[in-house]
């Protein structure tokens, strides 16, 4: 009853936290010292006054930013958060359209970081010398200090242009005709149509851009598996299951690596919305078409209510993620209370 209760005013206060988001979003695009009437029009029809006038007028751009924020705010409390510059259309929209794609990137991406980084991180943890220690270093050092653009070019270099292991940056290939639209996601959109073929060029599409970018999440969760790890075995609850005699991987797999995966749960939920908001630079070296790229041509082209509507999308991940990372806790961990 009372992680009911923490749940219920959780989601209650969710929409207070969304209007401070809104509110920061708000000034920090109109911060930018850049008219967006010359980003959109260009040099020359940013010269003509009548032109820009008219520009301002349409967008509203032309209003006292309270008068704009007020609007901006009333739309968005009906769901509306604007139109876009860019493409035209209303702004929830394009993020529709756009989100199921870096999801499914983000999944990817956290799943090869689960896959491989706890194992990893657990093993080196247990053995604090050897192969496995030495890889967990290497893989944590290279993870989190690789800037992702860099690699994501060098993957492209080496595995697509020199080896040919990979195919062409996209989601899928030029000749592969997208299976229809069910849930939005590629892969589970083609299989669920029957199209496994199509699930197949999706899936080695995903393969690459999802490693690249997994390197900082992966690199993070084998550092904090490991140290965890170190940390528990050393516990005395340990200690008196080794001394009952129970198996040595028993009590490694289910006294020690249960409780030391509790914080890396924390850091994989907040992991989930790092991918989500850190796929800008992958989505534009590998061409897909997600929220990153999205966000990357708003920015680009100053499109206020686009950046605005990223931010808020953003947000409202990291919030969601946060609250289910506390209510998995009191199912994981009975020691958590819930007040």
């Amino acid at each position: 009853m009372r992680l009911a209760r923490y749940v219920v005013r959780r989601v209650l206060l969710l929409p207070v936290l969304l209007v401070g988001v809104s509110v920061l979003s708000f000034v920090l695009s109109h911060l930018v010292p850049a008219d967006p009437a010359t980003a959109f029009l260009g040099q020359r029809a940013a010269g003509d006054p009548v032109v820009v006038a008219a520009f301002k007028h349409r967008w509203g751009l032309d209003r006292p930013l309270p008068v704009q924020y007020w609007i901006y705010l009333e739309g968005l409390l009906h769901g509306d958060m604007g139109t876009s510059l860019s493409t035209r259309r209303p702004v929830t929209v394009d993020l529709r359209e756009r989100f199921p794609a870096t999801v499914e990137l983000a999944i990817g991406a956290m799943v090869l970081s689960v896959v491989v980084g706890v194992p990893l991180g657990l093993f080196a943890g247990v053995r604090r010398r050897g192969i496995a220690a030495d890889a967990a270093r290497a893989v944590s050092l290279l993870g989190v200090s690789t800037p992702v653009f860099w690699l994501g070019l060098m993957a492209i270099i080496l595995f697509y242009a020199e080896l040919g292991w990979a195919p062409a940056p996209g989601p899928l290939g030029l000749e592969v005709t997208p299976p229809p639209t069910i849930t939005g996601l590629l892969i589970p959109d083609a299989v669920l149509a029957g199209q496994f073929g199509v699930a197949l060029d999706a899936l080695k599409h995903l393969a690459l851009p999802a490693a690249v970018l997994s390197t900082y999440s992966l690199g993070s969760l084998t550092r904090l598996m490991r140290s965890t790890m170190i940390e528990t075995l050393t516990e005395d609850y340990v200690r008196t299951a080794r001394a009952k005699g129970l198996p040595h991987w028993s009590v490694v797999v289910r006294h020690a690596a249960r409780n030391a995966f509790i914080p890396v749960l924390t850091v994989m939920g907040l992991n989930f919305g790092n991918l989500l908001a850190g796929a800008v630079v992958t989505e534009t070296v590998f061409s897909w078409p997600g929220l990153g790229q999205y966000a990357f041509e708003a920015a680009s082209s100053l499109d206020f209510a686009a950046i605005m509507g990223v931010g808020m999308l953003i947000a409202l991940t990291y919030l969601v993620m946060s609250l289910l990372v506390d209510v998995t806790y009191a199912f994981i961990d009975p020691r958590v209370r819930i007040g």
